[in-house]
């Protein structure tokens, strides 16, 4: 029979401490880890390429470096020519988008659809919306907030400074700093710990790579087919479409809310939303049967059922960055979870020793 002891006492009191002043420092630093977790994602998105270069003989740190560089040319090359326009359409956008677009939009819609099913009860449309946006939005905030993610990401110079060194030294040190962590491991959790970072690291990084390759071609043959379709602020669109399509099943809903809407406050009327709608359903075709199925053939590890529930959870927790990291925080709880209960059956490396 297990017993309190003072060497068990000591340690319970020991670990609270740890975990506190662990919670306090992330607390904290928040800032600072943002960049941090920004960095590992770059490197587990770019460490195949890394690896691949040192396979054919080059040194490692050589070889990052001129991935590094790589990268800060695009980004070079995006800030000039892209990002500026996507920041200009952004603002034009923001500067229409308020209480009086929503309630024209919502009208104008009300009224098209009363046309087509008379017995529809007029204001149907109209006071949904306006509840809706007054519960979840301050609409007459919107383009203070958008304003806002402008001022931003022309103030981005520290990252851009930070995520960069951080992201070469993951990638050059990546397995030397992880070898200086086990050796803070005890033998008795070695094997566990080892095989729960080595999967959550193959796990996460193939995630990342298919979510990135697949919201790029989404938004760029987004940008396209709108521009194709008359969208002005089809650079813009395309943009958000992309991004917004990591988020499983709800993505694309965005997508098309996004294109409707805009469509409507650049022309005034509904001229725009079916060749908008065409555009962006084309693009979820070539998603749902070219992107997804090769890109995800072996990135795809939970059940689509289990995914729709992990999603809204994220949603319910922490709004849309919760929708965001809710697949990776999933995925790295089931690995965690999954190791430690294979290692308890089979190790028995988490039961205390009997006396």
């Amino acid at each position: 029979m297990n017993s309190f002891t003072a060497e068990k006492v000591t340690r319970f009191i020991i670990f609270s401490l740890v975990a506190g002043l662990v919670g306090y420092l992330i607390w904290r630093f928040s800032g600072l880890l943002v960049y941090v977790v920004v960095s590992l994602v770059l490197s587990y998105i770019l460490n195949p390429l890394v690896s691949r270069m040192q396979a054919n003989g080059m040194n490692r740190t050589l070889a990052a470096l001129l991935v590094i560089f790589s990268l800060l040319l695009l980004l070079i090359w995006a800030s000039t020519t892209i990002i500026p326009n996507i920041g200009n359409q952004i603002l034009r956008l923001a500067q229409q988008f308020n209480i009086e677009t929503i309630t024209f939009i919502t009208r104008t819609v009300e009224e098209y659809t009363m046309q087509v099913i008379p017995y529809l009860p007029e204001g149907y449309l109209t006071s949904n919306v306006n509840s809706f946006f007054d519960r979840f939005f301050d609409v007459d905030n919107i383009q203070a907030v958008v304003t806002n993610l402008l001022g931003l990401f022309t103030n981005l110079f520290w990252a851009v400074l930070i995520l960069p060194f951080m992201t070469f030294f993951f990638l050059k040190d990546g397995s030397k700093l992880r070898r200086q962590i086990l050796t803070l491991v005890p033998n008795k959790y070695f094997e566990t710990i080892i095989s729960i970072i080595t999967k959550i690291e193959t796990r996460l990084g193939t995630h990342f790579r298919a979510v990135a390759l697949q919201s790029t071609l989404v938004g760029v043959f987004a940008w396209l087919f709108l521009s194709i379709a008359g969208l002005n602020n089809s650079v813009a669109v395309g943009a958000a479409i992309g991004i917004s399509n990591t988020i499983p099943y709800f993505g694309p809903v965005i997508g098309y809310l996004l294109s409707i809407i805009i469509s409507i406050i650049e022309t005034g009327d509904f001229s725009l939303v079916i060749n908008c709608l065409l555009a962006v359903m084309l693009v979820q075709i070539m998603d749902n049967i070219v992107f997804q199925p090769a890109i995800f053939s072996r990135a795809a590890d939970i059940h689509p059922l289990y995914v729709l529930f992990i999603i809204l959870i994220g949603a319910e927790l922490a709004g849309l960055i919760g929708m965001l990291i809710a697949i990776p925080t999933a995925t790295i709880l089931r690995v965690i979870i999954t190791e430690i209960s294979w290692s308890i059956k089979n190790y028995h490396v988490f039961k205390s020793d009997r006396t």
